[in-house]
């Protein structure tokens, strides 16, 4: 069986569309979030969530070793945000550029997102660069957003409900 090239396998990822998300944890590690499109449901019973995240992020000490995260799915509104917490500037410069809140963790609940996981991690797995995340809700925080940031074709594109 021929093996699957890298940059192949990433071009026909770009025809998957998936929701933007940015990915927050706080505690004794720090405050920390990173952008992420790698998020799905597991079970609703429990309410599980999984997350992945590369080894080699910025945030990954401070989110394994905080043990919380809060999942913020993001609506149009937040694309320049999104692109600030995919990017290379400091932790304080990306949170001081939206309004934040918390509930049950402490993790940093973006005030205005679509909807909000706030989750503590219960488990791990490794899988080469990246560790999938197993994510217990233990809060949620939902908006009245008609729209979701969605990230297809290498670019930013909104979801809408009901009339354009």
């Amino acid at each position: 069986m021929p093996k699957v090239a890298s940059q192949d396998y990433r071009d026909a990822m770009a025809c998957l569309g998936a929701a933007v998300n940015i990915v927050t944890t706080d505690g004794r590690a720090g405050r920390a979030g990173f952008t992420a499109s790698a998020v799905c449901s597991v079970t609703d019973n429990p309410p599980t969530l999984l997350v992945c995240m590369n080894r080699g992020s910025s945030a990954y000490a401070s989110v394994r070793e905080n043990g919380v995260v809060c999942v913020n799915v993001l609506s149009a509104r937040h694309e320049r945000l999104s692109r600030l917490f995919g990017g290379r500037i400091s932790f304080d410069e990306r949170f001081a550029a939206a309004a934040w809140l918390t509930l049950e963790t402490g993790a940093p609940v973006l005030a205005d997102c679509a909807v909000a996981f706030d989750c503590r991690i219960v488990d791990v797995a490794n899988v080469d660069t990246h560790d999938v995340l197993f994510c217990r809700v233990v809060a949620l925080q939902k908006s009245d957003c008609a729209d979701n940031l969605i990230y297809f074709g290498r670019d930013y594109h909104v979801v809408r409900v009901g009339p354009a």
